[in-house]
C-alpha cells in the first residue's frame, strides 16, 4: 500500500536536510505514520473493550536507506540537539535512557524476536508534526513507521496485523508501558474518511465511513506536558486488573468488556472497594456507551453521538480520574458553546488532548471563546485544529 504525497514542500526539505546529515540522497525511501485520535472508548483497549479510533493527517513523516555495514544511524528534525544517533545492530538490547531511539532498537528486537531477518544498518530521518504527550500518539506513530520502513528496506513482507502486534508489543515490552492495541491498530489500518470499530478482545473490527455533514471534530491541546511513563497509566491498568480478578471470583469472565452494564451493577459487592469499583465501572460503561455510540454514528444521529460524547468525558472525570483542570476546562467549557453537540477528552488523559463536535460554521467562534476561557483559568494558551481523517502507515508514492 502506498499513498502519492501532498505536501512537496515538506518533503523537499527534509530531503535536503537528509543530504545534510548523511551525504547524500541516493536510493532514498518516503513513508509516513499518522496520529490518531479516538472518537470514544477511552481505557477500554486493555480491559477487552470497543474502541472508535481514526488515524489523522498529522503523523510522522520518514526518510530511510540501507547501508552496507550493520550501523543505524538516526538523526530527528524535533530534536535536532541531540545531532545523529549511532548504534550498532547487534546493540539493540540495550535501551538509550529516555531517548527517542528507544522505539527504532524496540521495532528491531521484536521484528527479530518474531522470526525476520534484519541483517544490515540503515539510515532514518524523521520529522514528527504531533505535538509530544498531545495524546495523539506520537509513540505509536513511531514504531509503525520504523515497522513499514522496516518491512520495505528489507522485503519482509509482515502481515499488517503482525506488524501491529509488534508495535504494541514493543510498547509494552521494550518501553515499558502496559497500554492496549488501541493506537498500534488505529495507526496501522486507518483508512481516509474512515474510523474503525475494534473489539479490543478479538481483534475484530469494522470500517465506519464518518460522515459528518455540517460539522467539524475540533482537536483541543492542552499544551500540557505528560509522559505516560510518569504518569498514572499503569496504575489504573492494575486497578482494572485487581477489580476484574475480584469479580472472576464468582463471573466466568476473561475481561470487563464481557460485562453489561447491569450485570456489573449488580456484581460490585465481589470487588468491595470503592475505588476499584469507579475504576471497573468506567471501563465496562465506556465499552457499552461505544457500541452505542458507532450505532448513533452510523444511523446519522450525531445529537446522541454528541451526549455520548459528554458521558464518555464526565465518567473519565469522576470515575477514571484521568482528566485534570486542564481537560475539564476544555471539555466542559466548550460542551457549551453553541453549536456544540459533545466534547470530551482523548487519549490517555492527564493533559494532552480533548475533542469537540462543532457546528462547521462555528469553529472560530468555539476556539476564540474556548481559547479565552482556557488561558484565563489554566494560564497558558490551548491550540486547535480541525481534525482530518487519513491513511494508515504508508510507504509514500513520491513522483
Amino acid at each position: 500500500m502506498s499513498i502519492v504525497v501532498e505536501n512537496s514542500t515538506v518533503l523537499s526539505a527534509l530531503t535536503e536536510k537528509f543530504a545534510e546529515v548523511f551525504g547524500d540522497t541516493k536510493e532514498v525511501e518516503y513513508f509516513f505514520s499518522p496520529g490518531r485520535i479516538n472518537l470514544i472508548g477511552e481505557h477500554t483497549d486493555y480491559n477487552g473493550g470497543y474502541v472508535f479510533p481514526a488515524s489523522i493527517t498529522i503523523g510522522t513523516t520518514g526518510l530511510a536507506r540501507l547501508r552496507e555495514d550493520k550501523k543505524v544511524k538516526l538523526y530527528s528534525e524535533n530534536f535536532p540537539k541531540l545531532g545523529v544517533i549511532e548504534f550498532d545492530l547487534d546493540d539493540v538490547e540495550n535501551k538509550d535512557g529516555e531517548l527517542w531511539s528507544n522505539y527504532v532498537k524496540g521495532m528491531i528486537v521484536m521484528l527479530k524476536g518474531a522470526g525476520y531477518e534484519i541483517d544490515k544498518g540503515f539510515e532514518l530521518l524523521i520529522k514528527g508534526e504531533i505535538p509530544t504527550a498531545s495524546g495523539l500518539s506520537s509513540s505509536a506513530s513511531l514504531e509503525l513507521l520504523v515497522g513499514v520502513v522496516l518491512d520495505d528496506l528489507f522485503k519482509l513482507s509482515v502481515p499488517r496485523l503482525e506488524l501491529v502486534q509488534l508495535g504494541q508489543k514493543t510498547e509494552n515490552d521494550y518501553i515499558g508501558i502496559n497500554s492496549g492495541i488501541l493506537d498500534q491498530f488505529a495507526i496501522g489500518f486507518g483508512e481516509v474518511k474512515k474510523a474503525i470499530l475494534l473489539d479490543c478482545n478479538t481483534l475484530k473490527y469494522e470500517m465506519v465511513p464518518v460522515e459528518l455533514r455540517d460539522y467539524d471534530i475540533v482537536i483541543m491541546n492542552t499544551n500540557k506536558p505528560r509522559a505516560l511513563t510518569e504518569s498514572k497509566y499503569n496504575e489504573r491498568f492494575a486497578e482494572t486488573r485487581e477489580a476484574l480478578k475480584r469479580m472472576q471470583t464468582k463471573l466466568d469472565i476473561q475481561s470487563l468488556g464481557e460485562l453489561s452494564n447491569e450485570e456489573f451493577d449488580a456484581n460490585t459487592d465481589l470487588i468491595g472497594d470503592e475505588t476499584l469499583i469507579k475504576r471497573a465501572r468506567h471501563a465496562v460503561y465506556e465499552n457499552n456507551r461505544t457500541k452505542i455510540a458507532q450505532k448513533a454514528f452510523v444511523a446519522g444521529n450525531l445529537t446522541k453521538f454528541g451526549e455520548l460524547l459528554n458521558a464518555s468525558h464526565a465518567s473519565l472525570k469522576n470515575d477514571y480520574e484521568v482528566t485534570g483542570l486542564e481537560l475539564d476546562t476544555l471539555a466542559e467549557t466548550a460542551k457549551k458553546q453553541a453549536g456544540v453537540l459533545g466534547a470530551r477528552m482523548t487519549g490517555a488523559g492527564f493533559g494532552g488532548c480533548a475533542i469537540a463536535l462543532v457546528a462547521h460554521d462555528n469553529v472560530s467562534a468555539f476556539e476564540k471563546a474556548v481559547g479565552e476561557v482556557y488561558e484565563e483559568v489554566v494560564g497558558y494558551p490551548a491550540s486547535f485544529y480541525v481534525a482530518q481523517i487519513g491513511s494508515g502507515s504508508t510507504k509514500l508514492d513520491v513522483e
